[in-house]
């Protein structure tokens, strides 16, 4: 650390002590001068040319003395030229105010809001170094979708599983959401999820986001844990001028006929003569509706008969609340110098209650003649899920979920060769669900049969049931408590360092540091009535006769009501005895510290006018430091809280290269690696060690991270009339997988070997079963990514030239070594979890300056998503194809109307075990509808 510091220091003189001046400014739109990221600016002489940022702002370091044209380009605007003149230690600082390019469109009216939208992405797409994917805000509107998972899902490579109907886990090119990263303005969102590392994607309204960037490749500078990729969510800045923008909306919901309300309100302005920006962004949903479902679980016996061992029957409904607030600042203290502050607080909360009827404990009956299944035996269970009635929960199961995140940014030009900039950041995401209730009658040895005809959509009768032979069998309260915490700081400095002459260089260096904390505390309780409870058919009950969607035998059926769940006094001890049930909770509780320290070098040198690298590497060293709980035997008074530290370094080396053999064309090949930390909860040393049952579960404390090569080819073309076609190859190599793994034969010896120290629970010549994460060996993940995107302005007549199309399809195979059965056979039928093969976008718009209209289609082909121990029980998620809808008019200037339909193919989702025919989940939201309107001035 002290060596990387010295270098910095050594540059920073030497670069000091040279003699030159500087170029900067802003590119902005010429009619509403709100700010152009991504565009390309040249000197006539030497080279030179720089990229604006996110904000527009450009720099060009280290000119010589002298008279330069500084030249602009973007893709849907007239290029623009401007004269400078350069002095030694000078900032001269110049701005951009660009046209529409009306001559290349044939359009009096060029572009649109949509239009502008593509232009302000492709111009950033296509002068990114990396492979990226960029989505605007404009872009995002022309879609229905209310969160930023719905949005992400347009993009090639990517596909989302879905929750509650919406979008909330991202896979980035058939990788998980622990293998990719999701941050905001570039730094770490993390997670609410209590013993992963994922990022809930439907937490953040999309209208919240300015830009989303998705790097599909990574650069140095970069942080390394994003195999699949990096999402960053880039907030809204301040542009010329104030800016207010009103929008309101209502829906409606027919799967339970509730109603959706929603607004949001942005307010931006510069003052100070504009040296002062302000942003403040505010978000609301409030959304009732609903789910239909059912599942199943699936057994075999000896002879090989697959029958149902449990079956549920579920009625969801659902009350959403989503409220974001944001508050961007910057303060440009003088031409070199520039302090910036993020804020974002978001907050969800999902109110729930779930009526259950479930077959569970099913077990064939055979006939003593033909040995044959004649029947089957089980316990039907009714039970009601909720929460307290209070003014949070309201009788409902409460998922109280915040995300925010605070940052502070500077940037300095120190010299006219010496460019700095800082960040400090703080973020916490947190899930709270407290007073959560269940209540459960049964009904125990009751007859069944089961019809199996189409196990796609199976059903368990039983015909003896009654609600007076259902009989109270638990009432229980748990309060389940996650929150993470992320320190950051980081520091990056540029310098001028070129190997050719004539031809741009540039040295990146820098270091950063996070402390991050995860704590997972829950408990739980089960309550004893002193007195009993009455059967089911004496309690103050809901009934729901009403078919499920999922055809008119599903029908829930009766269970104790929501209110009689939520204000019974469960604390009263005349009422109830009260006893902790740690079987529930203790193995699960922990608490984790990760410190990660990194630095980097990293140097672009352009080869040619045409051609340039980047070529550096990233260090990555961590410590951690986890605590878990170690169980024998249920005996939770005496377990034993245990500790592990360990530490690590990664190496992780980056090659990039850019050719531009046509002005709008851009090749790009990368060579990169990348690492994914074990989940926090597979790290941890709980053990869960069940004599009775020969059971042992466990967390693995010396799992590796996985690390990846990557090798990408991509080539894009760019339309000047805003559009691109684009293909390319990518592979992955992952080494050290995590999966679980189940040893059917665990003995004493092993026990000694995996847990010295402790007693040993295993008798000798027993063998048990052990649950446990294991690194496998390798992934071996192939991928084709194809994409077309274009307004058809080549068509002959102006209404046809309103159109525009978006295609784009990817491909994706991986082969997988290193996972094994619970014989200790190396399974080889088993493809990498989440590797969904085929994804697929289309849209079909149109657009003038009052109407726009737009029909979605986003498919994804079915994969697997759990690994079991043999290829009947693993857990697969099913194809899926949405249709989506929107449109909207101007009514005058700034004010429109717009409308909305979503899940126009009324799409499930559906999970389905070891054969795509035998249903594990098949739950329906059915199509939301919704109108709305939006000013601007």
């Amino acid at each position: 650390m002290k060596k990387t510091l010295l270098l910095i220091f050594i540059l920073s003189q030497v670069v000091a002590a040279q003699a030159a001046g500087l170029i900067s400014g802003t590119v902005k739109e010429g009619t509403e001068q709100r700010t152009l990221p991504g565009a390309v600016l040249r000197l006539d002489k030497f080279n030179r040319y720089t990229v604006s940022d996110k904000n527009g702002y450009f720099e060009f370091l280290n000119v010589p003395d002298g008279d330069y044209r500084v030249e602009v380009t973007y893709l849907g605007y007239v290029t623009a030229y401007q004269e400078v003149t350069v002095k030694e230690g000078v900032n001269s600082v110049m701005d951009f105010f660009l046209q529409e390019d009306s001559k290349v469109l044939n359009e009096v009216v060029v572009m649109g809001d949509q239009a502008r939208g593509q232009a302000k992405a492709f111009n950033q797409q296509k002068t990114n170094r990396n492979v990226t994917n960029v989505i605007s805000a404009d872009q995002v509107g022309r879609f229905p979708d209310s969160n930023i998972g719905d949005a992400l899902k347009r993009v090639p490579g990517i596909t989302m599983q879905n929750d509650q109907g919406e979008a909330r886990n991202i896979i980035v090119r058939g990788l998980a959401s622990e293998l990719n990263s999701v941050t905001l303005n570039g730094n770490r969102i993390p997670s609410a999820e209590g013993d992963n590392r994922k990022v809930q994607m439907d937490l953040i309204p999309s209208d919240m986001i300015q830009t989303i960037r998705v790097n599909k490749t990574l650069t140095p500078d970069m942080d390394g844990d994003a195999i699949g990729g990096s999402v960053d969510l880039v907030t809204r800045a301040a542009s010329g001028g104030q800016r207010i923008s009103l929008t309101a909306l209502g829906g409606f919901n027919p799967i339970r006929n509730g109603a959706t309300g929603s607004g949001s309100f942005v307010y931006s302005n510069r003052f100070a003569g504009d040296r002062v920006g302000v942003v403040l962004s505010a978000s609301y949903m409030n959304k009732t509706y609903g789910s239909d479902n059912i599942e199943g679980v699936w057994g075999k016996d000896d002879a090989d008969n697959i029958f149902l061992e449990e079956m549920d029957i579920r009625k969801y409904d659902v009350q959403r609340i989503r409220r974001s607030i944001s508050l961007n600042t910057d303060w440009k203290i003088d031409a070199n110098n520039t302090i910036a502050a993020d804020l974002m607080y978001n907050w969800r909360d999902d109110r729930e209650n779930r009526f259950r009827t479930q077959f569970k404990d099913v077990e064939p009956v055979y006939d003593e003649t033909t040995g044959a299944i004649a029947g089957y035996t089980g316990t039907i269970s009714r039970e009601t899920k909720g929460g307290i009635d209070n003014c949070r929960n309201k009788n409902a199961r409460l998922e109280d979920q915040r995300v925010q995140s605070y940052a502070l940014t500077g940037t300095h030009l120190l010299s006219p060769k010496f460019d700095l900039d800082w960040n400090l950041s703080y973020a916490k995401a947190q899930e709270d669900r407290p007073h959560e209730r269940y209540i459960e009658y049964v009904q125990e040895g009751i007859s069944m049969t089961q019809d199996l005809a189409d196990p796609r959509k199976p059903f368990i009768s039983a015909p003896g049931q009654s609600e007076s032979a259902f009989l109270f069998d638990k009432l229980t309260e748990q309060h389940d408590y996650t929150d993470e915490d992320e320190y950051s700081a980081k520091i990056n400095a540029r310098v001028p360092l070129s190997a050719i002459a004539s031809q741009k260089g540039r040295l990146h260096f820098g270091l950063k540091a996070r402390i991050k904390s995860k704590e997972r505390n829950n408990n739980f309780y089960e309550y004893t009535p002193v007195d009993g409870l009455p059967s089911l058919a004496e309690m103050d009950k809901a009934t729901y006769t009403q078919p499920l969607t999922q055809g008119d035998r599903y029908i829930p059926g009766s269970f104790v009501s929501k209110q009689w769940l939520g204000n019974v006094d469960l604390n009263n001890p005349a009422l109830f005895e009260k006893e902790a049930d740690p079987s529930e909770y203790l193995v699960n509780n922990y608490q984790a510290k990760e410190q990660i320290y990194a630095g980097y070098l990293r140097w672009d040198q352009d080869i040619t006018p045409d051609l340039t690298f980047i070529v550096g590497a990233r260090i990555e060293h961590t410590r951690v430091d986890y605590e878990g709980n170690y169980v024998l035997d249920e005996d939770y008074d005496n377990a034993d809280l245990r500790q592990v530290r360990n530490s690590y370094t990664n190496v992780l080396p980056n090659v990039t290269v850019c050719y531009t053999p046509l002005k709008n064309m851009v090749l790009r090949g990368v060579f990169s690696t990348a690492l994914a930390r074990p989940n926090y909860y597979a790290l941890i040393p709980f053990a869960d060690v069940k004599s009775e049952d020969r059971e042992i579960s466990a967390g693995n404390s010396d799992l590796k991270a996985t690390y990846s090569y990557n090798a990408d080819l991509i080539g894009e073309y760019y339309f000047q009339s805003v559009g691109i076609v684009s293909a390319g190859l990518f592979y992955k190599n992952l080494d050290n997988f995590i999966y679980n793994y189940l040893d059917a034969n665990y003995t004493t010896d092993k026990f000694a070997a995996d847990f010295p120290g402790l007693p040993n629970p295993i008798p000798a010549g027993e063998q048990w079963q052990f649950l446990r994460p294991l690194n496998g060996d390798e992934v071996h993940l192939f991928g084709v990514e194809l994409a077309f995107q274009r307004k058809l302005d080549f068509l002959p007549t102006s209404f046809l030239r309103n159109f525009s199309v978006m295609l784009n399809y990817t491909y994706t195979h991986s082969i997988t070594q290193g996972i094994y059965n619970e014989d200790g056979e190396e399974r080889t039928d088993v493809s990498f979890p989440g590797t969904a093969p085929h994804m697929f976008n289309a849209s079909l718009a149109w657009e003038n300056n009052r109407f726009s209209a737009r029909v979605s289609l986003n498919y994804t082909g079915g994969y697997l998503d759990e690994v079991a121990s043999d290829a009947f029980e693993d857990r697969y998620y099913d194809s899926q194809l949405f249709l989506d809808a929107n449109a909207s008019y101007r009514i005058a200037d700034g004010l429109r109307i717009f409308a909305e339909a979503n899940n126009l193919t009324n799409q499930p989702l559906r999970y389905y075990q070891g054969s795509k025919q035998y249903m594990a989940q098949l739950e329906y939201y059915k199509s939301t509808f919704d109108l709305g309107i939006k000013w601007e001035f």
